[in-house]
């Protein structure tokens, strides 16, 4: 394929044709077989400079533009896409001209991200400041209920954002800790902790 778009910021083997990034917008949508917002694809393509952001724009607007994605719910204040049929015939018909290690790292990111989104989404983190620094208000959610609830003072805004990130990151994790400490199942504590830190010694 000609290369026919801006290189700034692009990687060794990313991506330098208006086509390829078209091919790949659709392959994500029907790897991942969900609906995504365009700044989602945006980062996940992005991640590993895979190509460049002003084209990545361009080429999702032009796919939308043709039909190939069509529109689908709001999520996150943001609206959210899924493949048309035309789009789904570009994943699967020409996805082969794509190298196999920029696939894939689009689509583990694409993956990462969505989780992420949903966990913050069904989870919930808020940073309110106290007189001597921060109190981070942590929730875990449990569907119509909030499984558990509390929270962590942090002297400082970095370290409220340290504990927050963490939170997002393993808030199943720190629910089953928590309900392993007060009930004494000590066995229930230490298999979280191994989810994180990997075997115990």
């Amino acid at each position: 394929m000609a290369f026919d778009t801006f290189d700034e910021g692009i990687a060794p083997g990313g991506l330098r044709s208006k086509n390829e990034i078209k091919i790949l917008i659709c392959y994500l949508f029907d790897a991942v077989n969900d609906k995504m917002s365009q700044s989602l694809v945006v980062e996940a393509i992005r991640a590993d400079e895979l190509a460049n952001f002003f084209e990545i724009v361009v080429a999702f607007e032009e796919l939308v533009k043709d039909g190939n994605l069509v529109k689908s719910d709001i999520v996150d204040n943001e609206q959210t896409f899924v493949l048309g049929d035309n789009g789904r015939v570009i994943a699967r018909q020409l996805e082969t001209a794509l190298a196999h290690s920029v696939k894939q790292k689009s689509y583990d990111c694409a993956l990462r991200l969505l989780s992420e989104r949903k966990t913050a989404r069904e989870n919930f983190v808020d940073i309110q400041k106290c007189d001597n620094g921060f109190e981070v208000v942590c929730r875990v959610s449990g569907g119509e209920i909030d499984l558990l609830s509390f929270t962590l003072y942090a002297p400082n805004y970095e370290q409220a954002e340290v504990i927050k990130r963490n939170f997002l990151s393993y808030p199943q994790t720190v629910y089953k800790t928590m309900l392993g400490l007060m009930t004494k199942d000590i066995e229930n504590v230490g298999e979280a902790l191994e989810e994180v830190y990997g075997e115990l010694i």
